[in-house]
């Protein structure tokens, strides 16, 4: 049973077990060899046919199905012609879904695979693509700038157009300008960037030599005031909320004083320029603090022939006087606002004061020599509003870049100003008596606070928390503070303050007494204020423009471009490339007396 032999018998073949199961083993491998050689004849048409599969479904934009088609013939494969394209073509349709991150990964694996293949400027340009969507512009315009296949790089070039014109920051296409400074397509992104956000004369300046540099049309980037021309008497209209219809006839003082003040400043600097051979014509309009008013005003065929606006008082009554100023080249001077987004969009629209901005970097370069060199830290504090905002990140932006080390940039809430406190004057060790003598900032190690404020309840609370300090750390702050009795004057002479005064006049002053004394005859009274005395700026401010437009005419930019305007009362006025002033003297006390500190 257990044995079968296998012996020939009259022509017949008889088996052992043993043999059988041998001959079995022999046929199954050749069986399985020849299934391997027809798989083998199948795989190459499955490439294909997963390919062709996966390329008409990509060409219907079904591109998710294609991925997964394509995915099937990435791997290399000696019989496989088609992992090249499948990997490339799967790269494109991730892309096509916004799945960058896959896209960009396999366009890399490309370039490391097959770095001799054909189509590979193709993957250099979808991998900038890939760069350009995640926000690596700077790798992005690298690999688009180095594509050689000419047939791309009008299509390149055109990408490059749609990326680099969305940024809109203009520090970076400058960093991108400096890296590619040949490179027109970003220039004149730069230079566009730079035309919108004009902050300085430094800005302006270079806008100018970029417009130079890159060959580009001026008049696209900088909009021409027209021809000047001169005049025997020059029409100013002042469009104030004078609400003459409320006025009480009393001599008190009236709700809206400033704007009588600073109109009687203006009037009689007129009369002053009379006196000069300046012939003035001044005429006033009341807008009533009615937008409806102001319309009415804005329509007098009067007014768009004045050749000089000064106004608006207001911040609601900014828009429809500076589209006015616009539409009619009207040049307009705003007497009090520091807010630059107020005339930013106006070439004919002017702030007689200096710009946040130009206060916050000016601060900061105050400072710059002595805390660089001294290496004591400095700290920011600002309320939470935009006017703080932009004066702080401003300072803080000039003051980095000049080496000072800013510990703390601080938000304030009203309702958390005691964090102010918490920061300065939270003690760590005490004297026998239980006063604080070492604070969590060690003592001395300040060398300026710099307080973007002008709520009493956030820079008392800087004043409070270093007098607890009892060091000498430099309080920076604004005139305004001055003005409304929150902190003793004692305080101001005894601590360390420097205050930027953009309205500052000295009282030793001969014109500023002799303005005092003609304001008093006129009037009977004194404006009194001892940093912003409306009439004293709206005398000043019709001496500058008045003989302004006697020296360079009605369209006085180009005169204000080229030379710095001398002061009567304050210090002098830099309108340079600039629709903004930007002088900014700081002062503090000196024996008793505000006093200019320089430089």
């Amino acid at each position: 049973m257990g044995v079968i032999q296998l012996t020939i018998n009259n022509g017949q073949l008889l088996m052992t077990k043993r043999n059988l199961k041998l001959s079995i083993v022999i046929l199954l491998i050749i069986v399985n060899c020849q299934l391997s050689i027809v798989n083998d004849s199948f795989a190459q048409v499955n490439y294909q046919q997963e390919y062709k599969s996966a390329k008409l479904l990509f060409n219907e934009g079904k591109y998710n199905l294609a991925m997964e088609n394509f995915k099937k013939v990435i791997p290399y494969d000696q019989s496989n012609d088609f992992s090249q394209y499948a990997s490339f073509y799967y790269a494109v349709a991730a892309y096509k879904q916004r799945y960058f991150s896959v896209s960009k990964d396999m366009l890399n694996q490309i370039k490391v695979l097959y770095p001799t293949w054909d189509k590979i400027e193709e993957v250099n340009y979808w991998l900038s693509l890939n760069l350009f969507e995640t926000g690596d512009l700077f790798q992005a315009v690298k690999i688009i700038n180095g594509l050689k296949d000419k047939k791309l790089q009008a299509q390149a070039d055109d990408t490059k157009k749609h990326y680099v014109a969305a940024i809109k920051d203009a520090e970076t296409l400058r960093m991108l300008a400096e890296e590619h400074p040949s490179d027109k397509v970003i220039g004149k992104a730069f230079v566009s960037a730079l035309a919108d956000q004009v902050a300085s004369a430094e800005d302006r300046a270079e806008l100018e030599r970029l417009i130079d540099i890159y060959k580009l049309d001026r008049k696209d980037y900088v909009v021409e005031a027209p021809k000047t021309f001169f005049k025997d008497v020059y029409s100013i209209a002042v469009v104030f909320p004078f609400v003459v219809n409320r006025l009480d006839p009393s001599p008190a003082k009236k709700p809206n004083q400033f704007v009588l003040d600073m109109y009687q400043g203006i009037a009689l600097a007129v009369d002053t320029l009379e006196k000069q051979g300046i012939k003035i014509s001044l005429r006033a309009y009341d807008t009533e603090r009615s937008r409806e008013k102001l319309k009415s005003i804005l329509e007098q065929d009067e007014l768009k022939n004045a050749d000089l606006v000064i106004g608006p008082l207001l911040r609601e009554d900014n828009t429809l006087l500076q589209e006015f100023s616009s539409l009619n080249k009207v040049n307009t001077f705003n007497p009090l606002s520091n807010d630059y987004e107020m005339v930013k969009n106006n070439p004919f629209g002017f702030l007689f004061q200096p710009s946040y901005e130009v206060i916050g970097q000016k601060s900061a370069q105050y400072l710059a020599s002595d805390l660089a060199r001294s290496k004591k830290k400095c700290l920011v504090f600002y309320g939470a509003n935009v006017r703080d905002s932009v004066l702080a990140w401003n300072f803080i932006n000039t003051a980095e870049a000049a080496g000072i080390k800013i510990i703390l940039k601080q938000e304030v809430f009203k309702e958390e100003s005691n964090k102010i406190t918490a920061v300065l004057a939270t003690a760590t060790e005490y004297d026998e008596y239980k006063a604080p003598i070492q604070f969590t900032i060690p003592k001395d190690s300040i060398g300026a606070i710099f307080v973007a404020s002008d709520d009493p309840v956030i820079y008392t609370k800087v004043v409070s928390a270093i007098e607890t300090r009892k060091d000498n750390t430099l309080i920076i702050g604004s005139e305004n503070w001055l003005d409304n009795g929150a902190i003793e004057f004692a305080k101001f002479q005894r601590m360390n303050f420097i205050l930027a005064a953009p309205n500052y006049v000295s009282s030793n002053n001969a014109a500023y007494k002799a303005f005092n004394q003609s304001f008093i005859k006129k009037h009977a009274r004194t404006p009194s204020s001892l940093s912003l005395n409306y009439a004293r700026v709206g005398y000043e401010m019709m001496l500058v423009l008045g003989k302004a437009l006697h020296k360079y005419g009605v369209y006085l930019q180009d005169g204000l471009n080229k030379e710095v305007q001398p002061a009567y009362l304050m210090t002098n006025f830099d309108f340079r490339y600039s629709n903004f002033n930007q002088t900014v003297p700081f002062v503090k006390f000196i024996d008793g007396s505000l006093e200019i500190v320089t430089k």
